[in-house]
C-alpha cells in the first residue's frame, strides 16, 4: 500500500480529534453528512469543543490535495482516493434499549461505494463482539462489489475518549487495535502507533478488541451503580455517602467510584449491546442489566428526594419554582447525548414543578431539539424554592447558590461537590 491517505467518516467527537492528530503527519478528509457541521469545520470553530480553534487552524487545508493536514468535505467525491478509511459514528440504542447499527450500516454504505482494492476499512465506534465483520463487512461487500479478506480488508481500533477531558487527549490514550487477518492488524496498529504516543495493544482479533471496549464502560457502569445503591442505603440511614467513601477509601486497593447520574455516549449505552449479545447466545446477564436499571433510576430517585425535602420544609410543590443546573451529561463539556440530568428535570415537572434550566455549556437549541426541554445560557437572577446542581460545571462552584433560595428553600447537591450547606447530597 502506498502512503496512507486517510479518511474519517464522521466529524463529532470523536471523528474530529482523530481527524485533528493524523492530519499533523498524514493527508486527511474529514467526512460528514452534515452540511452546517462542514461549514462550521472550514471556517476553523468546533462547536463541541474537543478541538481548540487554533490547534484546529493550524492542520485545516483548502484542497484535498495536501501531503499532510485536514481537509473537511461531504461530497463523496472527494474521499475516493483515500486508501483507509476510518469510521467514527454513534452507536446508540432505541427506547427499548436496543441497539441501533443504522448510522453503522449508512456509514459503511457510504465507504463501498468508494472504496478500492487493497483498502482497510477501520471501524472505531463502540459495538458487541461480532458486528464488524458479520454486519458491516456484507455491507461493504455488497455495495463495492469486491471480497473480504482478498480485495478489501477491515480493522477495528475502539475509541477511547472522555468528552472535555483535556488532560486525555486522544494521543495520550493507549489504543486497542486489530485487524481481519495478522498482517492487517499489524498494519493498523503501526498506523495508529504512528501517532499515539501513549502506545498501541494490538488484539489477536477483531472480536477481541470488540469486547474489550464494550466491557470498559460496563464494568465503569456496574461499579457506579454499587455506590449508587450505597447511596440510597446510607440515605435511608441518615449517613452521609461521600463520608463513608471517603473514610473506605483510604485503603489502597478500594475503588474510587461516586455515585451520580450515569449517561453520555459510552457508559450509559454500552452494556446494553453486550446484555443483547449475550442474549442471543441464550444468556441473560443479570449482573449488567441490573446495574443498568439501577443507573437508569437516578434521575427518579433524585427528583423524588428533592420533593421530600420540600414537603418537608411545607413548600407547596404545585406552581413551585425549581431551578436544574447543567443538562449535558458531564461537566465542563457541551455534550447533551444521554443525558440523565433531562430525567431529573422532566420528573421534577411531572410534579407540576415551575423548572428553570440553567447551563453555560449547553446548546440551548441541540437541547430544545433533542429533549424539546427549554434552556438558558444566562444567569438566572429569580428566587427560587429549590435549587438542584446536577452537573459538576465550574461555574457552578463559584455562584454562591443559597443566595438563590427563597426562605426555606432547599439546595441539593447531586454531585456532592458544594463547599457550602446542602440540604442533601447524592
Amino acid at each position: 500500500m502506498n502512503t496512507p491517505k486517510i479518511a474519517i467518516i464522521g466529524l463529532g467527537y470523536v471523528g474530529l480529534p482523530l481527524a485533528r492528530l493524523f492530519a499533523t503527519k498524514y493527508p486527511v478528509i474529514g467526512f460528514d453528512i452534515n452540511t452546517e457541521r462542514i461549514k462550521e469545520l472550514q471556517s476553523g470553530k468546533d462547536n463541541t469543543l474537543e478541538v481548540e480553534d487554533d490547534i484546529l487552524q493550524a492542520v485545516l487545508q483548502k484542497t484535498p490535495n495536501m501531503e499532510t493536514g485536514l481537509y473537511c468535505t461531504n461530497d463523496l467525491e472527494e474521499i475516493k482516493d483515500c486508501n483507509y478509511y476510518i469510521v467514527t459514528v454513534p452507536t446508540p440504542v432505541d427506547s427499548t434499549n436496543r441497539p441501533i447499527l443504522t448510522p453503522l450500516y449508512k456509514s459503511s454504505e457510504t465507504v463501498g461505494k468508494v472504496l478500492e482494492k487493497g483498502d482497510i476499512v477501520i471501524y472505531e465506534s463502540t459495538v458487541y463482539p461480532g458486528v464488524t465483520e458479520e454486519e458491516c463487512v456484507p455491507v461493504l461487500e455488497n455495495i463495492s462489489g469486491l471480497t473480504f479478506n482478498k480485495d478489501f480488508f477491515v480493522g477495528y481500533s475502539p475509541e477511547r475518549i472522555n468528552p472535555g477531558d483535556k488532560e486525555h487527549t486522544v494521543e495520550k490514550i493507549l489504543k486497542v487495535t486489530s485487524g481481519s487477518t495478522p498482517d492487517i492488524g499489524k498494519k493498523v496498529d503501526a498506523l495508529y502507533a504512528s501517532v499515539i504516543t501513549a502506545g498501541t495493544h494490538l488484539a489477536p482479533t477483531i472480536k477481541v478488541a470488540e469486547a474489550a471496549k464494550v466491557i470498559e464502560n460496563s464494568q465503569r457502569d456496574i461499579n457506579i451503580a454499587f455506590v449508587n445503591e450505597l447511596a440510597k442505603i446510607f440515605n435511608l440511614m441518615g449517613i452521609d455517602t461521600h463520608d463513608v467513601l471517603e473514610a473506605a477509601g483510604t485503603k489502597w486497593n478500594f475503588l474510587p467510584f461516586k455515585p451520580g447520574l450515569v449517561g453520555g455516549h459510552c457508559i450509559g449505552v454500552d452494556p446494553y449491546y453486550l446484555a443483547q449479545r449475550a442474549q442471543q447466545y441464550g444468556y441473560h446477564p443479570e449482573i449488567i442489566l441490573t446495574g443498568r436499571r439501577m443507573n437508569d433510576g437516578m434521575g427518579k430517585y433524585v427528583s423524588s428526594e428533592v420533593i421530600k425535602l420540600m414537603v418537608q420544609k411545607d413548600i407547596k410543590i404545585k406552581g413551585s419554582k425549581i431551578l436544574v443546573l447543567g443538562v449535558t451529561f458531564k461537566e465542563n463539556c457541551p455534550d447533551v447525548r444521554n443525558t440523565k440530568a433531562v430525567d431529573v428535570i422532566n420528573n421534577l415537572r411531572s410534579y407540576g414543578a415551575d423548572v428553570t434550566v440553567y447551563d453555560p455549556w449547553a446548546s440551548p437549541n441541540e437541547v430544545k431539539h433533542e429533549y424539546d426541554i427549554e434552556t438558558t445560557r444566562e444567569m438566572p437572577s429569580e428566587k427560587y424554592d429549590a435549587v438542584v446542581l446536577t452537573v459538576a460545571h465550574k461555574e457552578f462552584l463559584k455562584m454562591g447558590l443559597r443566595a438563590m433560595l427563597s426562605e426555606n428553600g432547599v439546595l441539593y447537591d447531586v454531585k456532592g461537590i458544594l463547599k457550602e450547606r446542602v440540604d442533601a447530597r447524592l
